[in-house]
């Protein structure tokens, strides 16, 4: 077998490997590339962050001076993402396993991030508001 063979044969085998333990997926540790879900019905602004294995989108942009509401919804999750804290408006819980819990964020001001963190400080997100 030639190199030229050789070459080819490892960089497709890596190259399996990193859409098999990724799971196909290229983004980078800020969570760019994640949707975001942020919603305005009725005159509330609803953020929603998913928690499993940490908090996605770890960054949002969301509009200030207007009524917002966080919604961190879970999925069969079992780590210290569930352990919640977000010190600026005083919460701290211990989210369900499954299903969506609802955080009042009152009326955010422009520039005045909000960041969330698990107990442990492993995972966190922040939103921006502008």
């Amino acid at each position: 077998m030639n190199k030229t063979v050789l070459v080819i044969i490892t960089l497709a085998l890596v190259a399996t490997a990193v859409i098999i333990f990724t799971g196909g997926s290229r983004k980078d540790s800020t969570g760019a590339g994640e949707p975001q879900s942020i919603v305005i019905k009725d005159g509330v602004q609803y953020i929603t962050i998913n928690t499993q294995g940490g908090y996605f989108p770890q960054i949002s942009d969301a509009q200030a001076g207007i009524p917002t509401k966080l919604i961190m919804k879970t999925s069969g999750t079992y780590n210290c993402s569930l352990s919640l804290v977000i010190r600026s408006i005083g919460f701290q819980k211990i989210l369900p396993q499954t299903g969506e819990t609802e955080i009042d964020l009152g009326i955010p001001k422009v520039g005045v991030p909000i960041q969330g963190v698990c107990s442990m400080g492993m995972y966190n997100f922040v939103i921006n508001f502008s």
